[in-house]
């Protein structure tokens, strides 16, 4: 990544600005703006992720970028979380969105700001830019959204086709630990009384967002998929196919006219960051967006292709790489307009027949998998090179059930969702389906293109659920995810068929198997392209924070059989090591440890622990905050325990367990 260290415009910065809500509550705010420009539109990322600590690193290489090119870059803290009072109470409530419309009426009233203010983030904050834009507020323009969703029930870290995700525990944990840390004392003298509410307030969400099974008013909350046409302000939208939140840009270009997307190889992180590579120049993309729609500069932006990828080649699998070779495809809508329906028949003996529009009657073929079978599934959101991404898919295909594909003499390119049509009856209430599309090469390695799941409670669409009728044929459609990728001639296609796919899911409460009656598989046919059709810039960033580490970090993934009782584990540890602020003096320092166990043949024993500890020193103060969460069923119920423990030195200042059971209706 280039440095760049010299802008047009000298940057003026202020590291705690006070915006005070309607209510009176503070709200901080670090300000990166231009000097000597005159007003200068406003760009704010609004998260709960700390501007002290949590992403200082990276907004210190992105906020005084756009500042030096003439804007006002601000960084505020969401209501109870980092510098800022309060009490956050759930993730995109009304309080969080109403603050964030009257945070853009300040910015615009500002006598530095020209009026027109624009909005962005990553994950929870290319969630709420979106949400927010969809309130209008006046000043809002245009919004920046990266690794973000247009459905927070069908397709975000809690449930995905109506599953529920091993994330929901995780991420419950995540936020437990995240807002019970205090804000620094050295820009909030009353931090210790202030961090006692904090922790008093702070909230287990995990059961909450179990509780509810079906895509109801809670989840519609914040959706914007709701209703597209509330989305007036300018949107670009960034992915990455090693993401969990694949589908958002292609589902935004396709709904909200003038959207434009992109969408690379990159795991959860910003695209000039990200691996596996290429990286982009994110900033400068952003920067002629901004310019377009904040600044009215005629660079004809509105003109760019509606939607760029980067279709991947067939590689080896690979949990954990720095780069994925493929080529830019740029299209000017989605659905592609190059795009074709390329449709096969699932067949008895475990093939994919290119015959359109034809089923084989009376299919017959069994699925019921070992419990144990997705171990190579990777995590939702890969953060890194951390073996977080999906890996050789061959141990679990084979515990599933394949249909393969002939081997191809051509290269194949895939741009879209797969469509899987079966008919099925199941033998338990409560079942789902797992499908994997693979690319297969000569050797056997078996790289996973894409997957999708679907709870079969949810066969009629997620917002009323029923179980089914054991025995009774009924018709389902697995959606798999979004995908661009040209499978090598000599290579073949599978489609892994599977009822676990531990840890991603939650398994069942019972064993079920599912008797297939017929099945269409329609993939998404494009030409590819022979040659980039898009030339982003190059990765550049401001220059980095000034620290100093104080031990390196460690991480470990492994999986574990207990010889004894048979159980499987998977086993996830990750250490920051100690880093010292060198502009401020604070030290932080985190740990995480996971263990995700499951018997092959006994989805009751299922069980999910996750651990955090967070670490805050200056001097002679010093705080830390260690939580603990875990998951198991207990008959007809989940059960979600955490306990939160906090200490100011060595003396324990707040303790708190919690405990509730989930009842499992569609689960």
């Amino acid at each position: 990544m280039q440095v760049v260290t010299e802008f047009p415009f000298a940057i003026v910065e202020e590291e705690d600005v006070g915006i005070v809500m309607p209510d009176g509550c503070r709200l901080s705010a670090r300000i990166w703006r231009a000097e000597g420009a005159g007003p200068v539109p406003a760009i704010l990322e609004y998260i709960p992720y700390r501007k002290r600590d949590g992403t200082l690193a990276r907004d210190e290489r992105m906020h005084p970028y756009f500042a030096g090119h003439g804007y006002a870059a601000v960084r505020v803290d969401m209501r109870g979380n980092g510098d800022s009072e309060g009490i956050m109470t759930d993730e995109y409530t009304p309080q969080e969105l109403q603050d964030a419309c009257d945070v853009i009426a300040w910015l615009a009233e500002q006598p530095w700001c020209s009026g027109a203010v624009g909005m962005m983030g990553k994950s929870w904050g290319g969630f709420n830019c979106l949400q927010t834009a969809a309130l209008q507020p006046p000043a809002l323009k245009a919004v920046v959204s990266v690794c973000s969703t247009t459905d927070r029930f069908g397709d975000d870290i809690h449930f995905k086709g109506g599953c529920l995700l091993n994330e929901n525990l995780g991420w419950g944990a995540v936020m437990l630990s995240y807002s019970s840390r205090p804000a620094d004392p050295v820009l909030r003298p009353d931090w210790r009384e202030d961090w006692l509410a904090r922790l008093e307030a702070d909230a287990f969400l995990s059961p909450r967002w179990a509780a509810h099974q079906a895509r109801d008013a809670y989840w519609k909350h914040g959706s914007v998929g709701q209703d597209y046409g509330a989305l007036k302000a300018k949107v670009l939208s960034f992915g990455g196919w090693a993401d969990g939140y694949k589908n958002t840009v292609a589902h935004l270009v396709e709904n909200v006219p003038g959207t434009k997307g992109i969408v690379g190889p990159w795991v959860h992180q910003y695209p000039h960051q990200a691996v596996p590579g290429p990286a982009i120049g994110f900033l400068q993309v952003a920067l002629r967006w901004w310019d377009r729609w904040l600044k009215g500069i005629e660079n004809g932006a509105e003109d760019d292709p509606a939607y760029r990828v980067w279709m991947m080649d067939s590689e080896p699998p690979n949990a954990a790489p720095t780069h994925r070779a493929g080529v830019w495809v740029a299209e000017a809508a989605f659905p592609p307009p190059r795009g074709q329906a390329l449709e096969f028949t699932l067949t008895k003996g475990g093939g994919l027949a290119e015959h359109p529009g034809r089923s084989e009657a009376a299919l017959g073929v069994n699925v019921c998998t070992k419990q144990h079978l997705g171990l190579s599934a990777g995590e939702y959101f890969p953060m890194g090179l951390n073996a977080e991404m999906p890996g050789d898919q061959r141990a679990d295909d084979a515990l599933s059930v394949c249909f393969d594909g002939d081997i191809l003499a051509e290269p194949l390119a895939l741009l879209g969702a797969a469509r899987l049509r079966l008919r099925l009856s199941s033998d338990k209430p409560l079942a789902f389906i797992v499908a994997r599309l693979c690319d297969v090469g000569p050797d056997g390695a078996s790289t996973r293109i894409a997957h999708g799941m679907l709870n079969l409670c949810h066969r009629n669409g997620p917002d009323a659920p029923e179980q089914l009728v054991p025995g009774q044929e009924v018709s389902a459609e697995v959606v798999l995810d979004q995908m661009a990728y040209r499978v090598a001639a000599g290579h073949h296609l599978r489609l892994a068929l599977s009822t676990s796919y531990w840890p991603f899911l939650w398994p069942s409460p019972e064993i079920a198997t599912l008797t297939l009656a017929e099945g269409q598989l329609q993939l998404p046919l494009h030409p590819g392209a022979g040659a980039d059709e898009w030339q982003p810039p190059a990765a550049e960033a401001a220059r980095e924070w000034r620290h100093k580490k104080h031990g390196e970090g460690r991480a470990a993934r492994r999986v574990e059989q207990d010889q004894i009782t048979g159980e499987i584990s998977l086993v996830v540890t990750d250490d920051s090591g100690l880093v010292e602020n060198l502009t401020h003096g604070l030290m932080t320092a985190d740990r995480l440890a996971e263990r995700w166990t499951i018997h092959p043949d006994d989805p009751t024993r299922a069980r999910g622990y996750c651990e955090w500890e967070q670490w805050l020193s200056r001097g002679d103060w010093a705080v830390r905050t260690l939580v603990s969460a875990e998951m198991y069923a207990d008959g007809p119920d989940l059960v979600m325990r955490a306990h939160l423990r906090a200490f100011e030195g060595e003396a324990v200042v707040f303790s708190r367990d919690f405990q509730e059971t989930v009842p499992r209706r569609f689960i």
